[in-house]
């Protein structure tokens, strides 16, 4: 049904996607599907690397512990933003449209008030993007 699916991963912040990841990793086993795992990054040093390069390594790196982990195929891309915070949601969808992806499945938190006037990242790939996505949320 799907071929690839294109999973958005924050590497500071892993634990709170282990339930999003492990529907990412079933569907893909389940379907044969390759996996893309994509992650944003400024060129300003941060909390998981001090440059691109670094990051996209490490990127890479968790990638292949999780092909292995799964035995599926994980490739990774990184998305090198101005400001994580206001340029992530387009930078998703730019890499959707570039990619041969047929599914996104990504975490999202459960609604709230704010949601009404500031859509999450999950709610805005979800309105913008042109191929399916499942946004998973925490019980």
């Amino acid at each position: 049904m799907f071929n690839h699916i294109l999973a958005p991963v924050d590497l500071a912040h892993l634990e709170t996607l282990d339930r999003a990841l492990s529907v990412t990793f079933k569907q893909a086993k389940d379907y044969n599907a390759k996996v893309t795992l994509v992650s944003a990054t400024t060129n300003t040093p941060g909390s998981i690397a001090h440059n691109p390069k670094e990051f996209e390594e490490k990127l890479k790196a968790y990638a292949k512990e999780q092909a292995t982990a799964h035995d599926i195929s994980i490739e990774a891309k990184a998305l090198v933003v101005h400001d994580i915070t206001t340029d992530v949601d387009d930078a998703l969808l730019e890499a959707i449209g570039d990619s041969d992806a047929d599914l996104v499945i990504m975490a999202s938190h459960k609604p709230g008030f704010g949601d009404y006037f500031w859509p999450s990242n999950g709610g805005k790939v979800a309105s913008h993007a042109k191929i399916s996505v499942m946004l998973v949320r925490d019980l």
